[in-house]
């Protein structure tokens, strides 16, 4: 008990061997596996009510309300006592583009074109890629590599900007929105399953540890009819 005493519930005591990141998507829905009709939109509407759904608190006007405008290119270093609240960078759903459904409420998934969103996991006091940003990359995971024409990516060029971290934990970070990178899969082979690896790029990520399918990449399979 008196050892509990000692411990800050704002920060971990030991930080220096905080793991890499691991990644996840959205949406989530029956497992990793995203499948529908593009004919039928019942097979396709769940995902898009998801994304809604989860693109709620990033709508342009609740982050203006909530969060601030922060230097992009270089970390939000801030001071003060553990206990003091800190200030949160704007991350706007207009920055997703084409797979921020103000312009194309489906997210692409009416046109056989998916959106799916790429989410860092929050580590306190974590600053990923040393002064550089982490980008993302998609590959077919395993089998035929055409099956996999073309992604675009969003916001730029598919990069987590710097300003978005450290983060503070949720006791005092409390208007925190994690950055997100949108892909957009233009072009994939129809009916067929196709498993993808989308990865973490930068200086210290992991994304090539077998025993963990999580730590810095993601797998997932997009099976999309016709």
């Amino acid at each position: 008990y008196v050892m509990l005493l000692t411990l800050s519930p704002y920060t971990p005591r030991f930080r220096d061997r905080v793991s890499p990141p691991g990644v996840m998507i959205r949406p989530y829905l029956n497992g990793f596996t995203i499948a529908f009709n593009v004919s039928q939109p019942n097979t396709w509407q769940p995902y898009v009510d998801s994304m809604h759904h989860f693109l709620a608190a990033y709508d342009d006007k609740v982050q203006e309300e909530k969060n601030i405008e922060c230097v992009p290119g270089q970390y939000f270093i801030q001071g003060g006592n553990d206990s003091e609240e800190k200030k949160a960078c704007q991350f706007k759903r207009s920055l997703l583009q084409n797979c921020s459904g103000i312009e194309d409420p489906t997210f692409g998934y009416s046109k056989g074109q998916p959106c799916i969103l790429l989410k860092m996991n929050r580590i306190i006091g974590y600053r990923p890629g040393a002064g550089v940003p982490v980008s993302v990359d998609c590959k077919v995971q395993k089998g035929n590599e055409s099956h996999l024409r073309s992604v675009d990516f969003y916001p730029g060029n598919g990069t987590f900007d710097l300003m978005y971290y450290p983060y503070y934990g949720k006791f005092t970070h409390v208007n925190y929105t994690s950055p997100l990178v949108a892909m957009h899969f233009t072009d994939v082979q129809k009916n067929y399953l196709v498993p993808i690896q989308c990865s973490l790029n930068g200086k210290g990520i992991i994304n090539d540890l077998n025993s963990d399918r999580f730590l810095g990449r993601i797998i997932f399979t997009l099976s999309i009819g016709k």
